[in-house]
């Protein structure tokens, strides 16, 4: 008579995965390690369960971790192969065999490897549910094993039913995403879709081994939120159920085969989870093509991105650095980062894709909106040591806040332009790295700082006294007309377009701003000059903008994301046109593009 104990083993080290090639022999295991994986921590590091005290065991310490995923399954395999041959009497061997041993009562261990798949990140839910599960998986065993005893279901293969032979029966599980389970699925079963749980059985019949190697169970986090979240449950709940159905699988009932074989798996189902008072919700009905999944449309129909942001944090990111415009982008039209604006770009953060402002603005004017936002400083996404593209990327800040680069607009473009500032009395900024200046006070000029955040102009007694003295005391970078939108497209831009001849480039970011700035130079220009200087390729980047001077950055990113409300220049060559910078369009191209 055996009685059944448990043994939960400890998480084990990440190891790299690859897909091997269709194993010689049906029920073979599907994951292999491309490297040998580290061995288990001594058995007195192992959980106990019911009152199992562990006991020290050489052998388990010398197993590798996840034996069926990662290593040696074949090798396994030939081992048990030559140890069962070893016991079968030789043609020379005549001699009768011995007397069975008296029966005694034995205990049969059951033994729970748990993992998570290397490309999967580091979150906090999917590490606390590996933790339970290391408990919970070799509960679901033990009341699956003793109802085999009194199994009648008509559909269940009975190839497994006796386990009482066995000194340990073993399961692994492994938390993975969608493509490491789509790609499994494709390999194995070529059926090229996402599934959340595939089960490959290790059992071989007529073995004469003390372990039975039940098999190995693979989960998609993704997909299993997905169904969570459409079923009202949490991730522990669908993944607990999961965990359920595949040790099923393993103990010989499937599904797929036919209906009255669907009725008694969810029976059987049913049966552990309300032993364990869990929750638990018939066969699932979420798991499907990712790529097929809804998305939004701009008219307000469909919403269903802000529902999948929930979940998109098991999503490993397609890019490594996302460059974002400021005004017009990120900011709505209220010159504010949203609530959901924000959560997405921390969002991003946590998932490793670093965050970098590429804008017209001044950096302290970047810092003090994004300061609202509780976005800058060392733990936001700006700082003075942080890198940026700043004034149309007349300077650019590298690692740790270093001035990479920085480029002057030729001081006589600079004297006319204030010139005709005086003589129209048109508005006129000019931006000398930090600092802002002008000539004479105007509402406008007001604006720019109360409204677009840009550094406190000298205003009133401080207003520059003349030109002269504004070139000889500061190096000038670009410097912006501010007009109505009428004003600069009727007269301003077509005059400074034809008066510029090579001189200066003419720039509108904004419909009632015109700035001019040194030729051949762009934001684009200063976002490669500081890929350049942190060694990153453009396909490694998204970037996202709306205004004429954003084309050259959209068209270096590997994807361009140009908003519904930018230019007509910009958005056509752009890969990509999102929502509006009112309806948080750099959180929807975050969460529907970067991960």
């Amino acid at each position: 008579m055996a009685r059944i104990v448990s043994r939960a083993l400890p998480l084990a080290s990440r190891s790299p995965l690859r897909l091997p090639p269709p194993p010689p022999l049906p029920g073979a295991a599907l994951l292999r390690s491309a490297a040998a994986a580290p061995a288990l921590p001594p058995a007195a590091s192992l959980l106990s369960w019911r009152g199992l005290t562990a006991t020290h065991e050489p052998s388990l310490a010398a197993t590798p971790p996840f034996a069926g995923f990662l290593a040696g399954i074949r090798g396994l395999r030939k081992l048990r192969r030559g140890q069962a041959a070893a016991k079968r009497p030789q043609p020379q061997d005549f001699a009768p065999p011995p007397p069975p041993p008296p029966p005694k009562e034995s205990e049969i261990e059951l033994i729970a490897r748990i993992g998570v798949e290397e490309d999967m990140p580091d979150d906090a839910e999917v590490l606390n549910i590996v933790e339970i599960l290391k408990l919970n998986v070799p509960m679901v065993m033990k009341i699956a094993l003793d109802g085999l005893v009194d199994s009648n279901y008509s559909t269940r293969d009975t190839s497994i039913s006796d386990v009482g032979k066995y000194d340990k029966v073993e399961v692994s599980v492994l938390l993975c995403n969608d493509n490491f389970i789509r790609n499994l699925s494709k390999e194995w079963r070529g059926e090229d879709c996402t599934t959340d749980m595939l089960s490959m059985s290790q059992y071989i019949p007529d073995l004469d081994v003390p372990i039975l190697m039940l098999g190995d169970i693979v989960i998609s986090v993704e997909t299993a939120a997905r169904q969570a979240e459409e079923k009202g449950v949490t991730l522990l709940d669908e993944v607990r159920l999961l965990v359920v159905r595949g040790i099923l699988h393993l103990l010989g009932f499937h599904h797929e085969t036919s209906n009255e074989a669907a009725m008694e798996l969810e029976k059987e189902e049913q049966l552990i989870l309300k032993s364990l008072r869990w929750k638990g919700k018939g066969l699932a009905k979420g798991s499907q093509d990712p790529s097929k999944l809804q998305t939004d449309s701009f008219d307000g129909q469909v919403t269903n991105s802000q529902k999948r942001a929930v979940t998109l944090r098991f999503y490993r990111p397609k890019f490594k650095y996302i460059f974002c415009d400021m005004d017009g982008t990120l900011l709505n039209s209220k010159s504010q980062v949203t609530a959901r604006n924000a959560e997405a770009l921390r969002e991003a953060r946590s998932r490793g894709v670093n965050i970098v402002i590429a804008t017209g603005k001044a950096r302290p004017a970047v810092i003090d909106v994004l300061s609202m936002a509780d976005l800058s400083g060392r733990t936001g996404i700006v700082s003075e040591s942080s890198p940026g593209v700043f004034l149309q990327g007349l300077l650019v800040y590298g690692l740790e806040g270093r001035q990479i680069y920085k480029r002057n607009l030729d001081q006589e473009v600079c004297r006319e332009a204030l010139l005709y500032s005086l003589e129209h009395r048109i508005p006129l900024v000019a931006f000398s790295q930090d600092h802002c200046f002008s000539l004479f006070e105007h509402p406008l000029v007001d604006s720019l700082h109360y409204v677009y955040h840009e550094p406190k102009i000298c205003l009133q007694a401080k207003i520059v006294p003349s030109i002269d003295n504004l070139l000889e005391t500061a190096d000038i970078q670009k410097v912006l007309f501010l007009e109505t939108p009428e004003g600069i497209s009727s007269a301003l831009r077509p005059y400074w377009a034809k008066a510029m001849e090579g001189r200066a480039h003419v720039v509108q970011a904004q419909p009632d701003m015109l700035e001019l700035v040194p030729p051949a130079t762009s934001k684009g220009n200063g976002v490669q000059i500081l890929l350049n200087h942190l060694s990153i390729s453009p396909d490694e980047v998204m970037a996202i903008g709306d205004g004429e001077n954003d084309i050259e950055m959209l068209q270096l990113a590997s994807l361009g994301v140009a908003l519904a409300n930018g230019s007509e220049k910009t958005k056509a060559v752009a890969n990509v046109i999102g929502a509006t910078n009112d309806e948080d369009g750099v959180a929807q191209a975050i969460y529907e593009y970067a991960f």
